[in-house]
């Protein structure tokens, strides 16, 4: 990583985060994966944030900071601005605490994650949804704070947020004593806003010092990884919000300045790799992981060579998963494995073309996934659109050559292309 500016670093106070949240929170389990082990022939240890309470570690950061507000400012209400997990965080510690919180959130925040945030806040929590990205729905939320005289409790770029992340390294120092006598050497973790991989690799630069602190993440939304490289945090133009849980277009300045001597490497994985992972995830292990929570497990693969034979521990971070986003996630998957492709198909006209195209030109174990005439008024003239599901990612060669060899006149359309995005 590039050289960064020297940006001087707060105090934590971990272990009075440890003490704060101990009646609170869930010490969830550091489990072996044999499958996972096997596969990359090392030895790889699940951190399972997805058993939280509210199914992700943001409960730690949240109820924290929150226990340590005077009663004068509990008494005038907490903000907070997130585009889930944070949200169901807050709403816990408010219902704990008493507190009245109004939560602000992304209008396309998965529903899932609304009614949740509803559910573990109870009487005491009120939900506002405004703007597309966290970074607009923030300023919403800052505003909102200002104008009402209450408390902002922000998702990661404050000291006590990051030290109450910090209790999940704390956890798996203590576990894995009980699991191997082996120390840990890679530790593989999620970075949205940074709180989590500021607080455990910070801890692990303390209490394990030659772990490599791997901080993930995803391609289209790189905050961190431009931040390291530029050495100061940088605001993105557009991101990606697929991965919900873990796209910010800036990072903290207080989580970078911990970030930028906690982490030895920042690598981006790809949403479609993240999507198979979840798949796999819940056909192979029935985990229901989000995709911020595979994407510690979906960079193993980019990681083969250097954790063979070695001790791995992969953070979990979270499991709200919204069920109506499955297909979606089948589809990234998919076009991610070479396994679904779409045409934009202009047959001949002439009687039986569609016919051949699907006896000559289709393999046998092609599927067909969606047939629609683009032009509904035309259609004799007019291109069709055509989905096609392949068995395997070297039946696209076959396909390919057969359209030239049966002279099918068509546009292939990948997940970039503009008319993907308008059409798909």
């Amino acid at each position: 990583m590039s050289e960064v500016k020297n940006i001087n670093k707060p105090a934590l106070d971990i272990e009075g985060a440890v003490a704060r949240l101990k009646s609170v929170v869930t010490h969830t389990p550091l489990q072996y994966n044999a499958n996972l082990s096997r596969k990359y022939q090392c030895s790889v240890y699940l951190k399972r944030e997805d058993l939280q309470i509210v199914r992700s570690y943001k409960l730690r950061g949240a109820y924290n900071m929150m226990h340590q507000l005077s009663p004068e400012l509990l008494a005038k209400g907490v903000v907070c601005a997130s585009a889930g997990n944070h949200a169901q965080g807050f709403a816990y510690s408010c219902q704990k605490l008493g507190v009245k919180g109004v939560v602000f959130m992304p209008i396309p925040s998965p529903q899932q994650k609304v009614n949740q945030t509803k559910m573990f806040g109870d009487v005491f929590v009120e939900v506002v949804l405004v703007g597309d990205t966290f970074d607009d729905t923030a300023i919403a939320a800052k505003a909102y704070t200002i104008e009402h005289g209450m408390t902002f409790i922000p998702p990661f770029d404050h000291t006590a947020i990051i030290s109450g992340q910090a209790t999940v390294g704390v956890e798996i120092l203590d576990d894995i004593k009980t699991l191997t006598t082996d120390p840990i050497d890679y530790i593989f973790l999620p970075v949205g806003g940074g709180g989590l991989s500021a607080g455990v690799g910070t801890y692990f630069k303390q209490k394990s010092q030659n772990t490599k602190v791997i901080g993930l993440e995803p391609e289209g939304a790189p905050s961190m990884f431009w931040a390291l490289k530029s050495g100061e945090p940088v605001e993105l133009e557009n991101i990606d919000k697929f991965v919900d849980g873990a796209s910010v277009k800036r990072v903290g300045d207080i989580t970078f300045s911990f970030c930028k001597d906690a982490l030895d490497d920042m690598h981006l994985v790809p949403e479609g790799k993240i999507c198979t992972t979840i798949l796999q995830m819940y056909n192979e292990e029935a985990m229901v992981v989000e995709p911020a929570g595979a994407m510690s497990i979906a960079a193993l693969d980019d990681y083969a060579e250097q954790i063979k034979g070695k001790t791995i521990v992969c953070i979990v971070s979270g499991g709200n998963n919204d069920i109506a986003r499955m297909q979606e996630i089948k589809e990234r998957s998919l076009l991610y494995e070479g396994l679904k492709y779409y045409f934009l198909i202009r047959f001949a006209q002439r009687p039986g073309s569609l016919k051949e195209f699907v006896n000559k030109v289709l393999g046998p174990n092609d599927d067909i996934t969606r047939f629609e005439y683009v032009q509904k008024h035309n259609k004799e003239a007019g291109p069709a659109l055509v989905g096609l599901e392949l068995r395997s990612k070297k039946d696209h060669e076959t396909l390919i050559n057969n359209m030239k060899k049966y002279q099918i006149n068509y546009n292939e359309i990948n997940k970039d292309d503009n008319i993907y995005g308008y059409l798909i």
